[in-house]
Formats: C-alpha cells, structure tokens, sequence
C-alpha cells in the first residue's frame, strides 16, 4: 500500500480521473492497470500542453496497447527509450505471411503472446495486423518517445527495412471504412426512417443531419459534441422564402486541424431546425447534446460513444432496406465530400467545411466524382 492507504493502480486511476474529459474513461480501470506511473505523468503533461483531444485519445490507447504487448513479450514495461530490437520484434510480431505461419507455428506473434493480448480484449485479429495500424502505433511510440525528451531508433535503416519486407510479404487489399459514400440520395433515405416522432427518432435525425451538414464530422466529433460548442447566428436572408436558422459549431482542434487552428463550422436551415427540435424535445440545455435513449423514452445525462454512432447510421440503413454492411458513420465524411462534388461546390469552399488539410486526400472524391459523370465515361451512352 502506497500514499494515503491506495495500492498504485488506483492511485492511478484517481489521476486518471483529472484528465477524464479527454480520455476515454469508460476503460479508466482497464488504463489504470496497463499504464505505469511515468505513463500516466505523461498523458496529463499532454492534457496540460492542450493536445488535441482525439490525438490524446489515440496516444492514450496505443500506449496502453504497447505496454500490454512489451509486458506479455519481454515480462517488462516499456522501455523509454526502446531499443531497436524490441521495435523490430514489434514488427515482427505484428506483419507476418499467414502461408509462412502454416509451416512455422512460431512464425509472427507467439501464441502464449496472442492469448495474454485477448485475454485482456486488446487482440481482436487473428491474422497479422495492417500496416497502417502498425505504422500509426510506432508513430504513437515515437511522438510519446520525444515527449519524454529521449530519442528512439525510430528512423533506422533498419526498421525502415523490416516494414517496407513485411507488408510486401503479405499485401493486403486497402479496405475503406465505409464501403460506399452516405451521399444525399442515402442521406435522404436515412432520414426517412426517422419520421416516427419519437425521442430516438428526433435525436437519430439531428445526428445524421448534422454530421452530414457540418462536413461529414467524424464519429468521435459528433459524439462528444456539447451545448457550448453551439452559438446561435443571425439568420440567412434570401429572396425566394423566409429567413433560414443558422448555427455555428466550435469543434476546436481536431484530427487535421492542426495545432494553432481551431474547427469552426457553420449549420444552416434544415440540419438546425433538426438539432433545435431534439434539444427542445429531450429538454437538453447543457452538457452533452446526443444522449443515449432507452426504450421507455427517457434521456441519459451520458453522451452517446462513437461506436453508438456509427449504429446509428447502420440502424437506419437496415430500417431504409440497404445493406448495413455497406455503410458506416465515415460515410457521412465521404458522402459530404462526393455530394459536394456532384453540385459543383468548389473543393476549397467544401475543404473550409469539412476542414480536411490535404487537398490531396479531398480531391479523390472530386475526381471520383467528375470521371464517373465525364465525357470518358459515356463514349458509349
């Protein structure tokens, strides 16, 4: 017993508890016992420096995913900084050729490694990993590495080497993360099943609309949206009828918004009037604005989870008639972009929108877009 009769894991989580509003606390046991204490020191001096939140987010899980795999691999936390070995073995446990390991039941990760890892529900493959995910959890090492003001061996010849052997070995097809685009002729069937007037449906209709409107926001946005990120604006005027709501949303940093710039958005007529009739119905006036709601109709004071959003847009597919398969939360982001495209908004008014950074990335929907209606598409109508 440590402190003030605490053992260190729930010293641990106590901590964890002053950075709650940025990680993901429904796993804060779960972090408490996989994270060490200089690990915990390090998130919070993060939290402090205003990292942004879904960058804390992902740090904080690949760490707690490095600590439990160097742990159940070598008997001891990680290293800082590690050694070039461990970061090899980490390749080698993690990209591997599915034909070798036929011949070779040792081949990749160990399977006493594997167990200890799904035992704690932190393996959810059974195959090798893919190689953006390992790229993404050795970036994470790398950023963490420097943040504890020591130099890894992250930018070997090396490493480099084993990477670019590894995924040749086993190429793999890049999958998207929503198989087709939730663009506005989807959208509108969607919301079609959210008709009913009920609580669920108000709340699943301003979800879609508004993830939809304010630029295909990502899950993790949406759901951790807030009342005063809202900020009611005067009114769009306009000849042809009486003037639309108009709301901006204040997301602040995001994913590609980059250190010293905030996300700021703009909501105008249906997405709001949407948003306003679920507020005013769940009689929400702060805190969390998309709640969960059970099946009598009454409304937590908890936010929805990402995941839940992405059952939304699954749920409602299924009750449209579509595949839900086909379909997830990141399809509102694609579909935003794409339907952008189809009515000639131009890419940097829609970038402005969406707040995508590479022009690279967004142009592939546009140029999806123009070959599909393109002259070299129809030289045979």
């Amino acid at each position: 017993m440590t402190g003030h009769g605490q053992n260190p894991v729930d010293r641990r989580a106590l901590t964890l508890d002053t950075i709650a509003a940025v990680l993901p606390i429904d796993r804060r046991d779960k972090l408490a016992e996989l994270l060490t204490d200089q690990d915990i020191e390090t998130l919070r001096h993060l939290v402090n420096e205003g990292m942004g939140e879904n960058t804390l987010r992902a740090l904080t899980s690949d760490l707690a995913y490095l600590q439990a795999w160097c742990l159940a691999a070598t008997g001891h936390p990680l290293p800082w900084p590690a050694p070039e070995a461990l970061l090899l073995k980490f390749v080698a446990h993690h990209l591997w050729n599915p034909e070798q390991r036929l011949k070779d039941s040792e081949h990749g990760m160990p399977s006493v490694i594997g167990g200890l890892l799904r035992d704690k529900g932190l393996l959810r493959v059974d195959g090798p990993h893919a190689p953006d995910t390992v790229r993404r959890r050795l970036a994470s090492w790398s950023t963490l590495t420097k943040w504890r003001g020591v130099t890894g061996a992250f930018a070997s010849p090396a490493l480099r080497q084993a990477i670019r052997l590894a995924v040749r070995a086993t190429p793999r097809p890049r999958k998207r993360k929503s198989a087709k685009a939730v663009t506005g002729d989807v959208l509108a069937q969607l919301l079609a099943t959210c008709g009913g007037g009920t609580l669920r449906d108000l709340r699943d209709r301003a979800i879609l609309m508004v993830a939809f409107a304010s630029g295909g926001r990502r899950r993790s946005e949406v759901a951790a949206l807030r009342i005063d990120q809202l900020t009611v604006e005067p009114p769009i005027e306009r000849e042809d009828g009486p003037p639309l709501p108009s709301l901006s949303i204040h997301f602040g940093r995001t994913k590609t918004s980059g250190a010293d710039h905030d996300a700021l958005v703009y909501l105008t007529g249906r997405p709001v009037e949407a948003l306003q009739a679920w507020l005013q119905a769940a009689k929400i006036r702060n805190g969390s604005v998309f709640r969960k709601v059970d099946r009598w109709g009454n409304v937590s004071d908890r936010a929805l989870d990402a995941q839940s959003i992405n059952e939304v847009v699954k749920q409602r597919a299924r009750q449209a008639g579509l595949d839900s398969r086909e379909f997830s939360a990141h399809g509102l982001r694609s579909g935003y972009l794409t339907e952008a495209a189809n009515r000639g908004v131009p890419l940097p008014e829609a970038m402005e929108q969406s707040r995508h950074r590479s022009v690279q990335q967004a142009s592939r929907y546009y140029n999806h877009a123009s070959r599909r209606t393109g002259r070299a598409a129809r030289l045979l109508p």
